[in-house]
């Protein structure tokens, strides 16, 4: 099994900087916001902190290319860097603590592009959540200031705590039926939204989630995490990782029985 220790402590000080950068913008009275194309926002400090993720990137791995959701790709080759700079961006912006900083290293392999290592940075909420393949998926402080995570063991959907982020984006994807249905199975649902309630699968503490419409930047991390941690993350379509464009994460007990609701694959 290769050994990615190198890479994740190199995701760690990017996270570092990212987290030093974001802080010192949030809440700002002065904050500058854009709205792209597709009419999400921008600030200032999703910029800024990509753009220093990616100078520290050139600067101790040259050869690997860089996925960035404002800046898009730069290089080629087998090792790819994803980044998310700010996961949450609206939250960001209304002074809301529930946002993070998404980095993930990914590999090309047999099936294509696979995460390898994957860190979340959610600085004003004061969490922090990493995994490399293989090794394990924690959550703390630190490399050295660490807990081991695991996700949950229930195993009846009646039971189950279910995650997502809104229903409007379910509706325009035809799907919201199937969770409105999940809703009335499960014993409990929150809308904690963006990668919080893939943290908290991996924690153990929300079993199973879903959302209709991501990209790329906003799963990587996610999926080794929590597949690290011993769960299931798949399309809604079912297949694994991170690569369809939506997202269903679990403890892998109730996985099945996730996708039969709001499963794509009929």
């Amino acid at each position: 099994m290769p050994d990615y220790h190198d890479d994740l402590r190199l995701a760690h000080v990017l996270a570092d900087a990212a987290d030093a950068t974001t802080m010192e913008r949030f809440k700002a009275l002065d904050l500058e916001v854009e709205t792209k194309p597709d009419l999400t926002p921008v600030t200032e400090a999703d910029k800024a902190a990509e753009e220093l993720i990616r100078g520290h990137l050139k600067r101790a791995r040259p050869r690997d290319a860089v996925l960035g959701e404002e800046y898009g790709v730069e290089g080629s080759g087998p090792r790819r860097w994803v980044i998310d700079p700010i996961d949450g961006t609206k939250n960001y912006v209304r002074g809301v603590p529930v946002w993070a900083t998404l980095i993930s290293l990914m590999e090309a392999g047999e099936h294509g592009f696979q995460p390898v290592v994957g860190l979340v940075s959610a600085p004003a909420l004061g969490r922090r959540w990493w995994a490399a393949k293989g090794h394990g998926a924690f959550t703390g402080r630190s490399l050295t200031s660490a807990s081991r995570m695991s996700v949950s063991k229930v195993a009846e959907l009646r039971d189950a705590s279910f995650a997502f982020s809104s229903l409007s984006g379910w509706e325009e994807r035809g799907l919201l039926d199937g969770v409105l249905d999940l809703t009335r199975a499960v014993w409990r649902t929150r809308g904690y939204g963006d990668f919080w309630p893939y943290m908290m699968v991996a924690e153990g503490s929300v079993d199973v989630c879903a959302e209709p419409e991501l990209s790329l930047w906003d799963m990587a991390a996610n999926a080794i995490i929590v597949e690290e941690a011993g769960g299931r993350f798949t399309g809604l379509d079912g297949r694994p990782g991170p690569h369809s464009g939506d997202a269903a994460a679990s403890n892998g007990l109730l996985h099945g029985d996730l996708l039969g609701y709001v499963g794509t694959r009929r």
